[in-house]
């Protein structure tokens, strides 16, 4: 449907100028994707882009969530999603992939970039408290709440490996945790650092299978009660360890290291200041994987994510990254784009993260609450979309490093890499 037949639709009487500016603004949107949809406005007034059943309905209750809409772009549109303001109806994934189609998320709101200025002032990781503070507010809420949509009994919360025949997300996560142990080449005996551990899945697959000795890394409060009491349980006190503090804190020096997903957590202040710290703990000689996601180029890192999910997140370049890791003394071996394997791995999530939704909710009503699954829906379901994007503006990045020149320790191919299980 064109514009202009859109725009008939709505300037009815009593729809006004600003049903206009809906319906050029949808219709663009319709003339970007392949997806069809609906809006329904407060006014009762309908835009259909196509003929087909729409795949989702934006059904805008209130003329306050049309005008959050035309203040702050997507964010308002999403915030009213929020409250409740705005209902989707059908499909959330398609409803975003619609959105990215066309180009939506890449148009520059002034108002939404003074928010992010203002977050960053507020929550910056620059404070080790308020480093703390942020990374409980997300990884703080209870392996009981991840339990549900997490893979069992790893609880990997970082992107799996969907290497061809991958059926399920346990599988793909016991590839990742393989793929990454091959990478620095995990031997018997040998001492490593996980940085970011969470709940200790890839301290426990590489003391099991590859004899291992880990510690962990965690500034999680909650986590490390967790991870501790599941390592007491185990019977392996005396074999792993979890410490409690900040990335830029990490005690000792370890054979390998083992970096799943920390970068992230750094800040634009703090990129170099983490990575030292990652050099630091590697010996002379030790190999690391630095696995993180990353822009390629400079970008805005999304404000929504920083705001309701990851407070004080930052997406870090890969330019950036690699730049760092070289200033602090390592040698980049080899890096790794799993791009595409996010966008599985968070299907998945999303997927089980609704069908487990009453589990969630039973735990504590008031905490995870409608608005609660609303934003973690949004996070999940979304970001999924931007993995899968046609405009590729976020990556996953496997980046292998040594402290040191490796000379021919090494191997000289990723052969090494793909042969059976361990």
């Amino acid at each position: 449907m064109s514009s202009h037949a859109v725009s008939e639709v709505l300037e009815s009487p009593g729809s006004g100028p600003r049903a206009g500016r809906f319906a050029r603004k949808f219709a663009a949107i319709g003339a970007a994707t392949e997806v069809p949809f609906a809006v329904v406005l407060a006014n009762g007034s309908v835009l259909r882009n196509g003929r087909a059943d729409p795949a989702f309905t934006l059904r805008f209750r209130t003329p306050k969530a049309q005008r959050r809409l035309l203040l702050f772009g997507y964010v308002g549109l999403l915030e009213s999603y929020f409250d409740g303001s705005l209902d989707v109806d059908g499909d959330l994934a398609l409803a975003f992939r619609a959105g990215l189609d066309s180009g939506q998320d890449r148009v520059r709101n002034p108002l939404v970039a003074l928010r992010n200025h203002w977050h960053e002032w507020r929550h910056s990781n620059r404070s080790l408290p308020q480093a703390k503070a942020n990374a409980r507010f997300h990884y703080g809420l209870g392996k009981a709440f991840y339990e549900p949509w997490l893979d069992t009994p790893a609880m990997m919360y970082t992107c799996a490996y969907w290497s061809e025949g991958t059926a399920t997300l346990e599988a793909a996560q016991r590839n990742k945790m393989d793929h990454v142990c091959r990478k620095v080449c995990l031997q018997p005996g040998e001492t490593f650092v996980d940085v970011g551990c969470g709940w200790g899945g890839l301290m426990f697959h590489a003391w099991e299978h590859y004899g291992a000795i880990g510690t962990g890394i965690n500034a999680t409060t909650e986590q490390v009660a967790e991870l501790r009491a599941e390592i007491a349980c185990r019977g392996l006190d005396e074999t792993l360890r979890v410490v409690e503090t900040d990335f830029r804190d990490i005690p000792g020096q370890y054979d390998k290291l083992l970096s799943i997903g920390t970068l992230e957590h750094a800040g634009p202040d703090q990129l170099s200041e983490v990575v030292q710290a990652h050099a630091d703990a590697m010996k002379p000689g030790a190999l690391g994987v630095i696995h993180f996601i990353g822009h390629v180029g400079a970008r805005d890192t999304e404000f929504f994510i920083r705001n309701y999910i990851f407070p004080g997140g930052w997406i870090p370049s890969l330019a950036q990254a690699l730049d760092a890791m070289e200033r602090c003394g390592l040698e980049v071996l080899d890096v790794e784009n799993l791009r595409r394997h996010y966008a599985l791995t968070l299907d998945c999530w999303g997927e089980r993260f609704d069908r487990n939704w009453e589990r969630i909710h039973a735990l504590d009503p008031v905490r995870f609450d409608e608005r609660f699954r609303r934003i973690w829906r949004t996070y999940l379901w979304s970001c999924a979309e931007v993995f899968r994007g046609r405009d590729v503006q976020l990556n996953l990045f496997q980046v292998t490093v040594s402290k040191g020149n490796v000379g021919r320790r090494y191997p000289m191919s990723r052969s090494f890499l793909y042969g059976p299980p361990a």
